[in-house]
């Protein structure tokens, strides 16, 4: 089972953080420092795989991540887990969010928090994964985003209707605006 899905950038700030197990914030931050320590300190050329840690759970758990570019993408399992299904989970979510962003960068985890959760729920929700087809995934978020996209526009055409039914008091709707023209030649500096 999945516990907690950690991104954060070379310098340990955290950009996704999901914890499918009770933590109280203090010891999640304590949990994203230390799996920080732990995985940017391993050369790149050593395996994706280590033990937990002591915060997370020790032994029985493992951390497997992936580097890429400025982002580091750490899932923290119990032993049930495969460590390299998890990797292949990680390789799907990373090009789901590069084909959703058009080439994926830190700050679009930043500013896109939202989206960037729906995709994660997509692909894993309660610790369990899902889903790992990418196009299956992709066919989801392109649903959501009509949805989205009908909703805003019902939402615009009800803001249009709103205002066509103020009630605009006679004296307001006869009054005529000056010519702007004319009233900045009557100025005098």
């Amino acid at each position: 089972m999945i516990k907690a899905i950690l991104v954060f950038n070379n310098h340990g700030k955290p950009r996704l953080t999901k914890f499918y197990q009770y933590f109280t914030e203090d010891m999640q931050q304590q949990i994203i420092k230390e799996t920080f320590q732990l995985v940017s300190k391993r050369d790149d050329n050593v395996c994706n795989f280590l033990e937990g840690g002591s915060l997370i759970g020790g032994s029985d758990y493992k951390l497997i991540y992936r580097h890429y570019a400025t982002l580091y993408f750490v899932f923290c399992v119990d032993s049930s887990e495969s460590e390299l299904g998890i990797l292949d989970l990680i390789q799907v979510f990373v090009e789901t969010l590069d084909k959703c962003f058009e080439n994926v960068c830190e700050l679009d985890l930043i500013f896109h928090v939202d989206k960037v959760h729906y995709i994660l729920n997509e692909l894993v929700m309660g610790g369990m994964v899902l889903e790992t087809n990418m196009t299956e995934i992709l066919s989801r978020i392109q649903e959501q985003n009509k949805l989205e996209k009908q909703e805003s526009g019902l939402a615009a055409a009800r803001a249009v209707s709103a205002v066509k039914n103020i009630n605009i008091p006679a004296g307001f709707k006869d009054m005529k605006l000056p010519d702007l023209p004319q009233a900045i030649k009557e100025l005098k500096f």
